[in-house]
């Protein structure tokens, strides 16, 4: 299912004008999106690199391809001062250790802030991004470590505590609009800004998420199902995994 969790994210960029994105598989994803869905695809990187097009999936932010194949290379506080806060990144791909049902996110702990179990990466740039980009989609995988009812610790908003919050807290973008998992894809209710179900895997069940969910879950009425990956997704998410 992970591929097409891949796929799946790819598909949200077509006809999107630019997206600000990490290393892993939304790398992997924007990447794919450039190559079948949207060639015109501006991809932003947090380490400066506007325009880049890489041949393969890059190591890391730092890779060296970004910035050989960028448009342009800004600094970092120029990136998030002039491109990321004023909202001139359209869409923005984030993943997390930890995912709530307003699709708030932890990146910075597992287990008390004091005295944690596990020390993760750290915010980075997720929390301005978030604030900033017009819309965020979240790629994790679905499991009840990850979704959680509770986070261990609140690294980056995503719709707060529901209706309200992002417009309290003075944010510009409209938030996360789908959290893409190899189960399914959640989206926020319109009223609520709860996380809900409203598209499933081929072979994926209500249950299947609703087991993996660490809150009860909200169904929509009428569920869609993923196009399973065309022979070109495939093929191309082939290519760029191999080199």
């Amino acid at each position: 299912m992970s591929d097409l969790q891949t796929i799946e994210a790819a598909r949200r960029l077509t006809g999107k004008r630019s997206c600000f994105i990490g290393v892993g598989r939304p790398s992997t994803a924007a990447i794919l999106a450039r190559a079948v869905h949207n060639p015109e695809l501006v991809l932003v990187y947090e380490s400066g690199t506007i325009g880049a097009k890489p041949s393969r999936i890059p190591l890391s932010i730092g890779d060296g391809e970004l910035a050989e194949t960028a448009d342009l290379v800004v600094s970092v506080p120029e990136m998030f001062n002039y491109w990321i806060g004023p909202g001139r990144v359209e869409v923005a791909f984030l993943g997390a250790a930890q995912v709530d049902r307003f699709a708030n996110l932890n990146s910075t702990v597992i287990g008390p802030y004091g005295s944690p179990r596990t020390r993760l990466p750290g915010a980075g740039g997720a929390p301005e991004i978030a604030a900033g980009c017009d819309e965020v989609v979240v790629i994790a995988p679905h499991s009840l470590r990850t979704f959680v009812d509770e986070l261990d610790f609140v690294t980056t908003v995503g719709h707060g505590d529901g209706p309200g919050a992002r417009e309290r807290l003075g944010f510009r973008g409209r938030g996360p609009t789908a959290v893409v998992t190899d189960l399914c894809v959640l989206e926020p209710d319109p009223q609520t800004r709860e996380m809900t179900l409203v598209q499933l895997h081929p072979g994926v069940g209500v249950d299947d998420v609703r087991a993996a969910t660490g809150w009860t879950l909200a169904v929509a009425e009428t569920l869609r199902t993923t196009v399973p990956p065309t022979d070109s997704e495939l093929a191309t998410l082939r290519e760029l995994e191999a080199r």
